[in-house]
């Protein structure tokens, strides 16, 4: 297909997934057609190779009934802190159906609120006395009202229940409120580390987030995925070996899982686990490393 062809038809994809037409499509037609139209190729779920065409046949073949409550914001903090320890979660301070049921008398100065099944709405307060309260309705009543599902069919959302959690603001060692956490994110194998990206930016107005790849001995590796690299070096994090081994416990038993961190003030905080980076619907640039990756990924007996 021609990548002007491919473009136009790609922005109709979008319009039409946007309104929602597309969700008469079963699963498997609506993953089929997407993946063409990003990669420009055919989706091989009969033999796949690449990480980015497993990823696909995970959504379709591989549901351990376990991942609703590891993809809920809310219910995953009681598994991972059952499996590394409490220290590691990040303070709730409640958690509401509605807004409306939002205890602002009872939550501190600073504080972050998000929902526990999405992963746009977002409210960061750092001075409760001037938060804008109808925008932040407006931002979290529009984020309680997506089905993340419909956007990449990935089942586990289908069953998690829309709410709101409010959590301690976390500050970096630096203290840089400004910019927000790094993000560490390590892409794990049947419970190994192989790579994980930082992601820097992603709090500043008008500048595209970054994103820089490192291998387990923290070389940078040489492609992008989704954002450019970084145009400054990146500092390894202080707890790096301690994140490694604490993924090795959060990974096992998955034939793929990326586990996020936060380090704040020299102390590892758990972020979210995600089974499908991107939703499996973004090239690596340039693709070999969506075949390296794939190499990692073993696909399992089909479950569920």
């Amino acid at each position: 297909m021609k990548e002007k062809t491919r473009q136009r038809l790609l922005s109709w994809f979008q319009r039409l997934d946007r309104y929602n037409a597309l969700r008469i499509l079963s699963d498997k037609a609506y993953i089929k057609l997407r993946f063409r139209l990003n990669f420009n190729k055919k989706l091989d779920l009969r033999n796949p190779q690449t990480y980015n065409e497993k990823l696909q046949w995970l959504k379709l073949y591989y549901r351990n009934p376990l991942y609703p409550t590891l993809v809920d914001k809310y219910l995953v903090k009681e598994y991972v802190s059952k499996q590394i320890g409490e220290k590691y979660i990040i303070p709730t301070l409640g958690v509401w159906d509605n807004f409306d049921e939002l205890d602002f008398d009872s939550l501190p100065d600073q504080f972050v609120l998000k929902c526990t099944h999405d992963s746009g709405g977002l409210v960061i307060c750092h001075d409760k006395s001037v938060l804008d309260r109808e925008h932040a309705r407006a931002k979290i009543e529009k984020s309680l009202r997506v089905n993340y599902y419909w956007h990449g069919r990935e089942w586990p959302y289908k069953q998690v229940r829309p709410r709101i959690i409010a959590e301690k603001l976390m500050m970096d060692s630096k203290d840089q409120a400004e910019e927000g956490l790094t993000d560490y994110k390590f892409f794990c194998f049947d419970g190994e580390p192989k790579a994980m990206f930082i992601a820097t930016d992603r709090a500043k107005k008008d500048i595209e987030t970054k994103f820089d790849f490192f291998d387990m001995e923290f070389n940078h590796l040489p492609f992008t995925n989704g954002h450019p690299n970084a145009d400054k070096p990146i500092q390894k994090p202080e707890q790096f070996d301690l994140m490694v081994e604490l993924c090795r416990e959060l990974s096992k038993g998955h034939p793929h899982v990326r586990v996020d961190f936060y380090e704040s003030e020299g102390h590892i905080y758990f972020g979210e686990l995600t089974f499908f980076h991107w939703g499996g619907m973004v090239p690596f640039e340039p693709e070999e490393w969506d075949y390296t990756f794939g190499s990692w990924l073993q696909i399992p007996e089909k479950k569920g």
